[in-house]
């Protein structure tokens, strides 16, 4: 069983417009609501392929009754924990070549009897999980330590931790050697100060979390593919779409798809592929289910370390 934290979890409206005007009306063609957040998505990714997950989700407010209600009508086994502030809303706009825009609310902030509560919530439901994934950005005020405080205490009772978030909290994670980190370019730029403009680029980069403490790096790299680096190898791989529709929540799918594939070696790497690739592929933040999933559309093989990415992560700031 793979069980998931999401610390700020989500409403995630997704609307469908022809083109992103700034200043002007613009009419939606469409629009979609459903519930977010990583390890939201990560479950319910897992669920919709028919893999054991449960979904620890703090939840407030009238948008945090809703996301339960959503979360409720698709069956997802889950363990929701009331806090006093309202869950977040986010909007993001979906223009027909595949291009996405993002506006996400910072969520409030979690008491330390709050965060707590959730630690003992996630702590009860670990004894039956061989991962547990901790996912997604902190809220306000949220020690950025939380998600490598959880590691070290699945550590000692042999449950592996795959993390995936950005900042300082990746940074704490990263001391507690969590089993896996799963960043995206500019997360690998901005955690090991590099610009990260080839392949050979991500290699070297996901080498220095491993050094700081993670046992795998999984870096998503969008259209790119993914490379994936760990002690028995290195791997590279893609897995194209030619008419994207919402790149929300591909990132989750494809930490889903790498954990049900296995969790390691280039396999799993193949598993993740198509499934972040069907997830592209759907509106909104749906998330794929075997019928939405093309194995032949993946290839993996060694990294070409002199191939250049089509698209390259701003420049990280200097390292302090």
């Amino acid at each position: 069983m793979i069980l998931t934290l999401t610390l700020n979890p989500s409403l995630d409206r997704t609307i469908a417009i022809g083109a992103l005007d700034r200043g002007a009306v613009i009419r939606a063609a469409a629009a979609h609501l459903d519930p977010g957040g990583k390890g939201v998505n990560v479950s319910r990714a897992l669920l919709a392929n028919a893999v054991a997950s449960r979904a620890v989700v703090p939840f407030g407010g009238d948008e945090g009754r809703q996301l339960v209600r959503l979360l409720a009508a698709e069956g997802l086994d889950m363990v929701t924990v009331p806090v006093i502030g309202p869950t977040r809303s986010n909007v993001t706009l979906a223009e027909p070549d595949g291009t996405i825009t993002k506006i996400n609310e910072p969520g409030t902030a979690l008491s330390p009897g709050e965060l707590d509560t959730i630690a003992e919530a996630v702590l009860a439901a670990a004894h039956e999980a061989d991962w547990v994934v901790a996912s997604g950005s902190l809220p306000p005020e949220v020690p950025a330590d939380v998600y490598a405080r959880l590691c070290r205490r699945f550590a000692g009772a042999g449950i592996l931790v795959a993390v995936d978030t950005s900042g300082p909290a990746l940074a704490c994670a990263l001391g507690a050697a969590p089993a896996l980190v799963k960043p995206n370019a500019e997360e690998l730029a901005a955690a090991t100060g590099m610009p990260i403009r080839r392949l050979g680029d991500v290699v070297e980069a996901a080498g220095k979390l491993r050094a700081a403490g993670a046992r795998t790096v999984l870096a998503s790299l969008g259209a790119d593919g993914a490379v994936l680096v760990e002690d028995t190898g290195i791997w590279y791989g893609e897995a194209p779409v030619t008419e994207p529709r919402s790149s929300v929540g591909a990132g989750d799918a494809m930490l889903a798809g790498f954990l049900a594939g296995g969790g390691h070696g280039p396999d799993a790497l193949a598993q993740a592929l198509a499934w972040g690739a069907a997830a592209v592929r759907l509106p909104g933040s749906r998330m794929p289910g075997p019928a939405d999933i093309d194995p032949g559309c993946v290839a993996v093989g060694p990294p070409d370390p002199a191939r250049l990415l089509s698209s390259t992560p701003p420049a990280p700031a200097p390292l302090p």
